[in-house]
């Protein structure tokens, strides 16, 4: 197989520059072309029309159609898993290094197209320029990472070699399988998840969000134009509630990889671990289900570096990220300051269409994802002090303002729910342990950062705060594929660790092979 050069992550476009601020406005202006126009889903290369239709719009203008896509009914949903099971035994036995080639062209593809896909996750997901940049980047960086793990874990793997015998371990594919994404990463995820599942060998249904499958249709002709055979994968918008547990509980499903709420990945870990007549395996489930991430600021940190942190995580993409810090922990002796600096710099965050690149944050995905976290405004209100929530927004889109709330108890509802949207609950604690142990004090535990200067507090984080991804004086989002492998322990899922080295594992089971010489 040929030798990859070293994984090197996609840099990101530098929208200061008139050029790129051109292309850009560009590539939106392509993008309105196509709107409203109507997608078939696809089973195993077949398109099919159906007549009741999923109806995708802009978060921002909520008028406005971005597309119209087939819904897929029960009876489709079965077919596409059928067909998946059906053609894994070619599929998988196609060499790794064809699949590896595809998967480079995928990305080759992506790359040559960062302004359109951009331009697509601005008016579909409601993403600012640099949201949008960093996600398509993030997935050109899966497919080229997951390509070199593929190239490492396709030749045998060295064993113990007993006198008279000659072994090896090879690793298999498991089968077909369910890739269930988010829509707040509808591209990057969405992308991450099923060129695991392709390049490792398994066939796939791909079931998009409802919110943002117009995205994820775009990245299934990519994958097509790539050389990926049609027979491998289907494309499947519908209805959670209709589709959803029949793709799960289907005998021939051998695996799900989800990411998105807690309470999903639970019914689907469930639904799962039920034995199906005919079923000949356990299901395997790769869960991402999202946190109540916490920085910690310590006593003695960089100050001004702390609140920069916390307001980039809190903040970006109206904090609407599994990762996104919404509690800040800190230490009374530089409370109030923390306070003051962060009122000054959150009443600076720009709300507005993200169409326009002056505006730092744009609306939240839908009308029921604001009507929800505005009902935990409100219960913030009651429990504890409101620092700022009145900032200016648009009166058309599903806009909200970023709030903080202060002197919020550690038993407070805003401090232990998951809010999923541009709320920060803001705490004090009385020394760094007491920190700490509210930090932990979740049944998450996805990402989180510490501030400190202090080295024996920072060691102690690195051992005690229960966390999947931990940050030491940096932001809690913003993981780099290979440098920061992602997934959390306890309600936040199965510890997936996507971009990093054990991922493709998941997809794959073990062989060892001896024989008597």
């Amino acid at each position: 197989m040929t030798t990859l050069p070293a994984f090197r992550n996609e840099p990101y476009i530098d929208f200061t520059l008139p050029a790129n601020r051109a292309a850009m406005e560009a590539a939106l202006t392509r993008v309105r072309s196509q709107l409203g126009r109507e997608h078939s889903l696809t089973v195993a290369g077949q398109r099919i029309v159906t007549t009741e239709k999923l109806i995708s719009t802009n978060p921002a203008n909520p008028d406005e159609i971005v597309a119209m896509h087939s819904k897929a009914t029960p009876e489709i949903a079965m077919r596409a898993i059928e067909a998946a099971h059906a053609n894994f035994p070619s599929y998988s036995r196609t060499p790794a290094a064809n699949r590896i080639a595809m998967l480079l062209r995928t990305a080759d593809l992506i790359r040559g197209r960062k302004f359109d896909f951009n331009a697509w996750l601005v008016v579909e997901a409601g993403k600012t320029w640099p949201e949008a940049e960093a996600e398509t980047a993030e997935a050109i960086d899966f497919c080229e990472y997951y390509a070199r793990e593929m190239a490492r874990l396709d030749s045998p793997h060295p064993v113990v070699q007993l006198p008279g015998e000659r072994g090896e371990l090879r690793y298999l594919a498991l089968g077909a399988g369910v890739v269930i994404p988010p829509w707040n990463f509808p591209l990057a995820i969405l992308c991450g998840m099923t060129v695991a599942a392709l390049v490792t060998g398994n066939t796939v249904v791909i079931k998009p969000s409802s919110e943002t499958p117009t995205i994820g249709a775009v990245f299934a002709e990519t994958l097509l134009e790539a050389g990926f055979p049609p027979e491998s994968f289907s494309f499947m918008p519908g209805s959670g509630g209709i589709i959803g547990d029949i793709l799960v509980q289907h005998p021939k499903t051998r695996f799900v990889s989800f990411t998105g709420s807690r309470d999903v990945g639970l019914r689907i870990n469930e639904l799962a671990a039920r034995p199906q007549a005919g079923q000949i395996w356990i299901k395997r489930i790769v869960a991402e289900m999202g946190g109540k991430d916490a920085i910690v600021v310590d006593g003695d940190c960089n100050l001004d570096a702390a609140v920069e942190g916390v307001t980039a995580s809190a903040f970006g993409y109206s904090g609407q990220k599994c990762s996104a810090c919404s509690r800040a922990i800190v230490h009374q002796a530089v409370y109030d300051a923390f306070l003051k600096k962060l009122h000054t710099r959150v009443a600076r965050i720009t709300v507005g269409s993200p169409e326009e690149p002056a505006f730092a944050m744009g609306p939240v995905i839908s009308a029921n994802a604001k009507k929800s976290i505005l009902s935990y405004i409100e219960i913030g209100k009651k429990e504890c002090r409101l620092l700022w929530g009145d900032g200016a927004v648009p009166d058309k889109g599903h806009y909200l303002p970023p709030t903080v709330f202060a002197d919020v108890a550690p038993n407070a509802r805003i401090f232990q729910e998951e809010i999923f949207g541009p709320v920060l609950a803001v705490t004090k604690a009385s020394d760094f342990d007491r920190a700490l142990a509210m930090a932990n004090d979740s049944p998450y535990g996805l990402t989180g950062a510490v501030y400190s200067t202090n080295a024996a507090h920072v060691a102690r984080a690195r051992e005690d705060f229960f966390v999947g991804n931990l940050y030491i004086n940096r932001k809690c989002t913003g993981a780099m594929v290979g440098a920061h492998p992602f997934g959390g322990f306890n309600m936040s899922g199965t510890d997936s660790k996507a971009g990093g080295p054990d991922y493709l594992l998941l997809f794959l089971q073990a062989k060892s092979i001896a024989e008597m010489i």
